[in-house]
């Protein structure tokens, strides 16, 4: 088979396929409308790696939850090999995997580019975070060999959440940052009398115009 990447970008619509999960079948973005989704992808079942990160998922499902967020997992496996390797994960790990894994013939991965050329039909480990909307937002690519950290796609949620409806920007490690801690940045100004009026406004909470930042409402 030849299986060629493509690579949609941040701001695109997730693209419509009808794909067979362990859960049955779901239209993709339809299914999800009027959720966030998390669409992540793994090299394989069965391998150690992938099997740490599914437990690490399952476990904070509830937090995802509380986000009005679904989890879709997805490898170039079959629906049955699938269903065995949750078996396996409850049996000896005591964690049931409660959100549906895609059995990806290659149609997934190569329209969301999570092939990689010198792995064979091994998927990279690719997030994508997708809003209410069917809008991609935010893609997160690591090796084979290096696990995902749950924690930050989470955060990243959290970031897109509060980013949309406060029309603010998120400063590193948000809300642990170093410098101006919980706050979040307000948008540089972009005409001559708003940048003088900021510094009257925030002049507690500004660097200088271009960098001032507020508490969440």
């Amino acid at each position: 088979m030849d299986l060629q990447n493509t690579f949609p970008l941040i701001g695109d619509k997730l693209p419509e396929m009808v794909v067979q999960t362990t859960k049955g079948v779901i239209n993709l973005p339809e299914a999800y409308n009027g959720k966030w989704l998390v669409l992540f992808s793994h090299p394989g079942d069965f391998t150690p790696v992938c099997t740490t990160e599914f437990v690490s998922f399952a476990k904070k499902k509830e937090e995802f939850d509380k986000l009005n967020t679904e989890l879709l997992g997805l490898s170039m496996d079959q629906v049955q090999s699938h269903i065995v390797w949750e078996n396996w994960i409850k049996e000896n790990l005591n964690q049931e995997i409660n959100f549906p894994i895609i059995a990806d013939s290659g149609k997934v991965a190569t329209t969301l580019g999570m092939l990689h050329p010198n792995k064979g039909s091994n998927t990279v480990r690719a997030v994508f975070i997708i809003d209410p909307n069917g809008i991609i937002r935010l893609i997160m690519y690591y090796p084979q060999e290096i696990g995902r950290s749950v924690d930050e796609v989470i955060r990243s949620i959290k970031a897109l959440q509060i980013t949309d409806k406060y029309k603010v920007a998120t400063p590193e490690n948000w809300p642990n940052n170093p410098i101006i801690k919980d706050n979040v940045i307000i948008p540089p100004a972009k005409d001559t009398e708003t940048a003088k009026q900021r510094l009257i406004d925030y002049k507690d909470s500004c660097f200088d115009w271009w960098m001032c930042y507020k508490k969440l409402e």
